[in-house]
């Protein structure tokens, strides 16, 4: 029995109808350790994308610097052989500067503000900086993570800027980090992370800031003795995507892999604040003083001169710093 051209078409056509779809595959690279709160998300939102997406978009996760540093990294992501990763926002200045703004000391009032001035949906902030970031680097931020605030930790009591005048502090050796610590009263000392414990030991900087996450995981509480909780920054990540390989994505695919981000973002911000109390005790556990606004601490007096500080180096943030605060 012969079929009429005709037929062998469409049986044709819906032999390929009933294929199933070649699922895309996305590299997704960052430079966080085992146990971090930014490697948790990026291993579950790999595999609820795959699922929301019904195995049509699925990611591939190299965490810890497989494939290369910060810098390699959004190189990569650029290009296009990386096609997704996350990192500090500041980590895509090289492309537009502007967006170091976005982790700027005391712009947000608590993690769920800094997760609303961060949507990409809908914070006027962060949508203008991702055009830009889209016309000169094609790369589009698509969702955050939030990893915690920062506290200062030293060898006395710190409940003021005077508390610091004149001492040498350790920077992260950016300029925005500079410029904060000069806000605080203190000396900026840059000190690579790995070198600052010996640093912290010698005394070549009498104290320093970062998550409690980061001072528990390098037992800072050896040669630290004080936890001022001035939560004067709110960790936040940036996750990124090549924009060709987003514009290649289908409307459909685009809008399940947004909401899945969206709501890892926000228990993140759960995962933030859950582990804090515990380190708190943990910190405490160890000998450490934390001190808080009931024990005297002047956040607002921080505030004040780090902002001041920030304006003065920094004056082109001061439209997109009001934007951010004006955030509901």
């Amino acid at each position: 029995m012969f079929m009429r051209t005709g037929q062998i078409i469409a049986v044709a056509a819906a032999t390929l109808t009933a294929l199933p779809a070649v699922a895309q595959e996305l590299r997704y690279a960052h430079v966080g350790a085992e146990g971090d709160i930014q490697t948790r998300y990026a291993e579950e939102a790999a595999a609820e994308i795959e699922e929301a997406t019904d195995g049509e978009v699925t990611v591939q996760v190299f965490p810890a610097s497989q494939l290369g540093g910060v810098s390699e990294m959004v190189d990569g992501v650029r290009m296009g052989s990386i096609q997704m990763g996350h990192h500090d926002f500041a980590s895509l200045a090289q492309i537009v500067p502007d967006v170091s703004v976005f982790n700027a000391p005391f712009i947000y009032r608590d993690g769920a503000h800094a997760l609303a001035a961060t949507d990409p949906q809908s914070s006027p902030a962060l949508q203008q900086i991702n055009e830009q970031l889209i016309e000169e680097g094609d790369v589009r931020i698509i969702g955050r993570i939030y990893r915690g605030a920062r506290h200062i930790s030293s060898n006395f009591e710190v409940k003021s800027p005077e508390d610091l005048a004149g001492k040498p502090f350790r920077a992260v050796p950016l300029d925005l980090w500079v410029s904060m610590v000069k806000g605080f009263g203190a000396t900026p000392t840059p000190v690579e992370v790995a070198e600052l414990p010996t640093a912290l030991m010698t005394g070549l900087v009498v104290g320093q800031e970062n998550p409690l996450t980061m001072i528990t995981s390098n037992s800072l509480h050896e040669v630290q003795s004080h936890v001022a909780m001035t939560g004067h920054m709110q960790s936040v990540l940036a996750v990124f995507i090549n924009e060709d390989v987003w514009q290649g994505l289908s409307e459909e695919n685009q809008t399940a892999i947004t909401e899945v981000l969206d709501a890892k973002a926000e228990e993140s911000l759960q995962w933030a604040q859950d582990s804090e109390e515990d380190l708190v005790a943990e910190l405490e556990e160890a000998g450490m003083t934390v001190i808080t606004e009931e024990d005297g601490l002047d956040i607002d007096a921080f505030r004040e001169k780090v902002l001041a500080q920030i304006n003065t180096d920094f004056p082109e943030y001061e439209p997109l710093i009001e934007q951010i605060m004006a955030i509901e």
